[in-house]
């Protein structure tokens, strides 16, 4: 039940000056995405400041970006939360809606017992018939998924199918493949780890860097699958400045900058998020224009 190999993109959410999203931009940069080669499309996770929208504006977000790709590729909908009865709620809704699969993050602020994640996620998958991908990202949410709780979910939870591991240790990610067995797909949830999870048997990458390099993201993978370890390597490896400088500040700040930067006109971050440090936007620009990105 694999929703997707490859490259899914964790897309921003554009935002008018008055700081309403901006489904029209969104529409724009979903048709660049399909164009540029990416596998998926991840709507209303952390990169599209899913946090700091209404429920309103989170399912809105989620409707058009299903009605917009029209099943060109799979779109995933970000439908975590803190509170289980709303994570529900907004999964149930993204199902109605047509998603073809859901990312739940780990509870933040609550941070929940292993018990508790299992119970949590348990009862978000039995309200929905989709397939889930588990988020882990302790480094914003205070809590982690252990290896142990991973394979518990994969075995006795029939539609929990994969985890988008962002906990950037690489022995966590070897764990939960040999637990797993190839029950759960494992997806790098940082774009500086694609290729060593790849290495340890993960299908792909949910990506901030697919937003500014879809089509080199997208290769990085495919090339890996194809068999071409070293070119998929190289590739990584040159874009490490690039990834780095993407998260010198707090995702998504600097790759909503960079899309400003490169003439997108994705508009403002939502408050607490506020504008790049100009010292930074520096930064950023430099790793852009070495890596070959064109800005406006």
């Amino acid at each position: 039940m694999s929703i997707f190999t490859g490259a899914g993109v964790a897309i921003v959410t554009p935002m008018k000056e008055n700081g309403e999203v901006n489904f029209e931009k969104l529409g724009e940069i979903l048709e660049e995405q399909i164009a540029g080669q990416t596998d998926a499309i991840i709507i209303c996770g952390t990169t599209g400041e899913s946090s700091t929208l209404t429920h309103e504006e989170h399912l809105d977000a989620i409707k058009y970006t299903i009605d917009k790709v029209n099943k060109r590729i799979p779109v995933i909908a970000g439908t975590g939360s803190n509170c289980t009865q709303t994570a529900i709620y907004l999964s149930q809704e993204a199902e109605k809606y047509g998603a073809d699969g859901l990312l739940l993050v780990t509870p933040y602020y609550n941070k929940a017992t292993q018990q508790g994640l299992i119970a949590h996620y348990t009862a978000i998958a039995n309200s929905v018939k989709l397939p889930i991908i588990l988020y882990n990202v302790a480094s914003r949410t205070g809590c982690n998924i252990e290896p142990k709780t991973a394979a518990y979910l994969a075995e006795h939870v029939e539609n929990i199918v994969g985890i988008k591991e962002a906990s950037g240790n690489i022995s966590q990610v070897a764990e939960i493949a040999a637990l797993t067995q190839g029950k759960m797909d494992i997806y790098s949830g940082n774009d500086d780890q694609i290729v060593p999870i790849l290495s340890l048997g993960g299908k792909g990458v949910i990506s901030v860097l697919s937003n500014v390099a879809p089509k080199y993201t997208h290769d990085i993978v495919a090339k890996f699958m194809e068999g071409k370890v070293e070119e998929s390597r190289d590739m990584q490896l040159k874009a490490l400045p690039l990834v780095h400088a993407l998260f010198c500040e707090v995702n998504p700040i600097p790759v909503k900058t960079a899309l400003n930067l490169m003439g997108k006109e994705v508009g403002p971050l939502r408050m607490p998020m506020t504008e790049m440090e100009a010292a930074h936007q520096e930064v950023l620009k430099k790793a852009m224009t070495d890596f070959g990105i064109e800005l406006a």
